[in-house]
C-alpha cells in the first residue's frame, strides 16, 4: 500500500514538474513575444512608482496581456529596482521584455510634451511640442522668439508638468557668444557661464537637459562632443592638406560652414580654400571679414563696407594671405569632415548662383562670367522681376 502511495506521489510530482516547466516556458515566451498594442501609447511613470503600479497601467492601456508575467519578468531579470520616472513611448507591438527595458534603461522621457530651445544663426526660438504616440510625430503647440515675444501660456503651463522634456537644439554656424547668451536666457537653468567659450569649441547638436541643470555643464558637454568629432576627423584626414594642426582644421571648417548651407557643396567649398592656401592666394571670404567686425557678437545686418573690406583686421581674408587666427563660428561635424577630406578639384573661385548654391570656377575669366550672372540675378530680385 505504501509503495502504491509512494508511486502515485512520485508520478504526481513528475507531472507537477512537467506542468511547472511548461508554465515557465509559456511565461518566458509570453514575456518575449510581441505585445497586443495596435498603436503606440505614452506611458506615464510617476516618481516613486513601482512595477506593480506600472503593470496595472499597462494592462489598462492594453499594452501587456498579463501584468503578473510582466512583474515576474522584471523580477527575474533584476530590473524591478531600476524603474525610472518619466513619459515613455511604448511602440506598437512592443513585448513585455522591451517595455521593461524601456522603463528601466532610458532615464529620460521619450514622449509627451517637449520644449525645444532652438539657437539659430539669425534668431532663437522656443517651441512647445506634443508627441502623438499613434504616429510618433510631434505637433507644435506654441512657438515664440524669447527676444521679442512674451512667453505664451502654453509654455508656462508645461513647465509645471513633471514629465516635460527639455532640449537645446544648436544650429551649425552659430557663434559661441550666441550659444552662451541663449543658455543664459533659458529660465529653468541654473549656474553662470563665466566667459564665452572659445570660438568653434562647441558642437552644434541637440542636448537634453533637466530643469535646474547647470549651464556650464551643458557647455562642457558641447565642448567634449566637439573635441571628439575633431579628433576622429583629424585621424581620418586626407594626406597633404595645407593645415598642420586640428586647430587649423577647425578654423577651415568654420569657413566652410559659413560659406554654404548646401550639404553637397561642402567638400567643393573646402577644395577651393585648400587650393588657395596651397597657391598662397588670399581666401577672400566675406564671413571671416564680418567676424572681424562683429567678433561673433550678433548679426551685422547689412552689407560689408569698402572700408571694412580694406581694414587690416586679423580676420580680413582679403588682406591676410592665410587662415584667420580663430574659427569664425562653431562648425558641425559634416563641415569638419569636409575640411579634412575635401574634393579633389582645380577650383579656386566660387560665387552664389541664385539657387542657394554656388557656381565654381577654375579661371578668373570663368569666375567673372559667373559673377556677372549673379549680379544680374541680384538686380532682378531687387527690382521684383
Amino acid at each position: 500500500m505504501w509503495r502504491h502511495i509512494a508511486a502515485n506521489g512520485i508520478t504526481f510530482l513528475i507531472v507537477a514538474l512537467f506542468l511547472g516547466a511548461g508554465v515557465i516556458v509559456w511565461g518566458t515566451q509570453s514575456y518575449k513575444a510581441a505585445g497586443p498594442l495596435a498603436q503606440g501609447i505614452c506611458l506615464q511613470v510617476a516618481p516613486g512608482s513601482n512595477m506593480r503600479l506600472v503593470s496595472a497601467q499597462l494592462e489598462d492601456q492594453g499594452a501587456v496581456s498579463s501584468g503578473a508575467i510582466f512583474r515576474m519578468g522584471a523580477d527575474y531579470t533584476d530590473r524591478s529596482g531600476s524603474l525610472k520616472a518619466g513619459s515613455f513611448l511604448v511602440p506598437e507591438g512592443a513585448s513585455m521584455a522591451e517595455i521593461v527595458d524601456l522603463v528601466t534603461s532610458s532615464g529620460q522621457s521619450t514622449c509627451g510634451t517637449e520644449v525645444v530651445y532652438r539657437v539659430g544663426v539669425r534668431r532663437n526660438l522656443v517651441q512647445v511640442r506634443e508627441l502623438d504616440p499613434a504616429t510618433s510625430n510631434y505637433a507644435e503647440v506654441a512657438e515664440f522668439d524669447p527676444a521679442v515675444d512674451e512667453a505664451p501660456a502654453e509654455y508656462e503651463a508645461v513647465k509645471q508638468e513633471a514629465d516635460t522634456r527639455y532640449r537645446l537644439a544648436v544650429a551649425e554656424g552659430v557663434t559661441s557668444w550666441q550659444i552662451a547668451n541663449a543658455l543664459r536666457e533659458i529660465d529653468i537653468l541654473d549656474g553662470e557661464i563665466a566667459e564665452t567659450p572659445a570660438e568653434g569649441s562647441l558642437a552644434p547638436d541637440s542636448y537634453e537637459f533637466l530643469p535646474g541643470g547647470d549651464r556650464a555643464a551643458i557647455i562642457a558637454r558641447m565642448q567634449a562632443a566637439q573635441e571628439q568629432i575633431l579628433a576622429d576627423a583629424w585621424a581620418a584626414r586626407a594626406d597633404g592638406l595645407p593645415v598642420t594642426t586640428p586647430e587649423e582644421a577647425l578654423i577651415l571648417a568654420s569657413l566652410v560652414e559659413k560659406e554654404t548651407g548646401v550639404p553637397t557643396e561642402r567638400r567643393q567649398v573646402a577644395s577651393v580654400f585648400v587650393n588657395r592656401l596651397e597657391r598662397g592666394m588670399r581666401l577672400q571670404t566675406d564671413p571671416a571679414v564680418i567676424y572681424g567686425v562683429t567678433k561673433g557678437e550678433g548679426i551685422l545686418g547689412r552689407g560689408l563696407r569698402r572700408s571694412e573690406l580694406d581694414a587690416p583686421t586679423p580676420w580680413n581674408t582679403y588682406v591676410i594671405p592665410a587662415l584667420p587666427p580663430t574659427p569664425i563660428a562653431n562648425p558641425g561635424k559634416a563641415s569638419i569632415e569636409a575640411a579634412l577630406n575635401p574634393d579633389t578639384t582645380d577650383f579656386v573661385f566660387f560665387v552664389a548662383d541664385g539657387s542657394g548654391g554656388h557656381a565654381f570656377a577654375v579661371t578668373l575669366d570663368e569666375h567673372n562670367r559667373n559673377v556677372a550672372a549673379w549680379r544680374k540675378i541680384e538686380a532682378e530680385q531687387a527690382s521684383g522681376n
